[in-house]
């Protein structure tokens, strides 16, 4: 999927903010893991140094952590979450089950990468919950099918703007 057909990602500005850091930090880390492979590659036979592909491993995870992100924040929308009449990204929303209109469940609507700057359960707008209360309103119920197959249905009961 390319840049110009990937879904947009609300973000807030703080998560916006520690992600492009951690992007800044992979980069500018990049010398230093070439210079330990190197080292490793120096102490000797390449196909018994545990060091070395130690090293081309580490390397790897953190090229791949930097094309996600590098693509994640090219394609994320920054800002603070609208007040809308509608359930969108960037939503707090509390819904219920219907089989059990006594538990409420609160949770934001936006990226697993916003988790750790919030106490909040984080659903993707993209999950099949997130898809079924996208554009709904309070009072309204949904339906949607969970990975186990089963229609589960949902009311929203309140939702409003993310403000952390």
């Amino acid at each position: 999927m390319s840049s110009s057909e990937a879904p947009k990602t609300w973000l807030s500005q703080d998560a916006y903010d520690r992600l492009q850091s951690e992007l800044d930090e992979l980069i500018a880390a990049r010398p230093e893991v070439a210079a330990e492979i190197n080292a490793r590659r120096e102490e000797g036979d390449l196909r018994e140094n545990g060091g070395y592909h130690a090293a081309r491993e580490e390397q790897s995870r953190q090229e791949g952590r930097i094309l996600y992100l590098k693509e994640f924040l090219r394609n994320a929308e920054v800002g603070e979450a609208s007040a809308a009449d509608k359930v969108g990204p960037g939503s707090v929303v509390t819904i219920y089950f219907d089989d059990d209109q006594s538990d409420t469940e609160t949770f934001l609507l936006g990226s697993r990468e916003i988790s750790s700057t919030t106490d909040l359960t984080v659903y993707s707008p993209e999950s099949a919950l997130g898809k079924a209360i996208l554009g709904a309103g309070e009072g309204q119920t949904v339906t949607y099918t969970a990975p186990s197959g089963a229609d589960i249905k949902v009311t929203v009961v309140k939702f409003g703007p993310f403000e952390g």
